[in-house]
């Protein structure tokens, strides 16, 4: 495992936490919108990191240890956190410390989130549900070639989890039409809250995207009200 940064305090990543956000290196998808281009395509043995820069575990646990009674959570998101096979024992190290965890997830890793989940290791599961339920959508959305059995497997999961969740989607007028994103709300249904979160055009992982226009606001806030019927959705900056 590589931690490729951390925020070292944060009042909206953790709903009503406030918590700390560590990015972990190395990604299975490749969104073409995706701005942590520097952890998706970490390598390694490479190590072509900016600069670099990493954060060796010693130091972050060093900083969570003089920030107890301070923070009440950490954030876990990426890149893809489920794909390292030491989560388990990083997050048990957290958790030692008397921290809540918050895990943000593509869904992609059923077995390390039921795993996560029924080891009472995280308290709060974020996941990116990326395009509707069908192969040529998601395939696009997420760049790579997905296994749609463990998206709806994750989904299930989560919402049978017992702990607190949300699923969210990045809207993006060149990957989903209004109809795709409602129907995200329908395969999701009954879910506790679901977010929209327009595109921000900047440094993307494919340099293409970086022109590309977000949603118009009140389009989105039409799309929101549809996704309502079937999910509680907000629209998220």
């Amino acid at each position: 495992m590589y931690i490729g940064g951390l925020q070292k305090l944060t009042l909206i990543d953790y709903p009503s936490k406030v918590a700390a956000t560590v990015f972990l290196c190395g990604c299975d998808f490749r969104c073409p919108w995706c701005y942590n281009s520097e952890l998706v395509l970490f390598h390694p043995v490479r190590k072509n990191f900016s600069n670099g820069a990493r954060i060796p575990k010693k130091t972050l646990f060093s900083f969570l240890k003089e920030r107890k009674g301070l923070l009440e959570g950490v954030c876990l998101t990426g890149g893809e956190p489920t794909i390292n096979k030491d989560l388990p024992e990083f997050i048990r190290k957290i958790k030692k410390l008397g921290f809540l965890v918050k895990l943000d997830t593509n869904g992609s890793n059923p077995e390390m989130l039921k795993k996560l989940i029924s080891g009472k290791l995280i308290d709060y599961a974020a996941m990116d549900v990326k395009a509707p339920l069908k192969s040529q959508k998601y395939n696009k959305a997420a760049g790579v070639k997905v296994n749609l059995n463990k998206i709806k497997k994750s989904i299930e999961i989560i919402k049978n989890s017992g702990i607190d969740y949300e699923f969210r989607t990045t809207a993006m007028p060149q990957i989903h039409s209004k109809e795709d994103i409602i129907e995200i709300a329908k395969a999701i249904s009954p879910a506790k809250k679901y977010f929209l979160q327009n595109f921000r055009p900047e440094k993307t992982l494919n340099p293409l995207y970086e022109k590309c226009k977000p949603f118009n606001q009140k389009k989105l806030e039409l799309i929101q009200k549809e996704c309502n019927k079937y999910a509680p959705t907000k629209l998220r900056s």
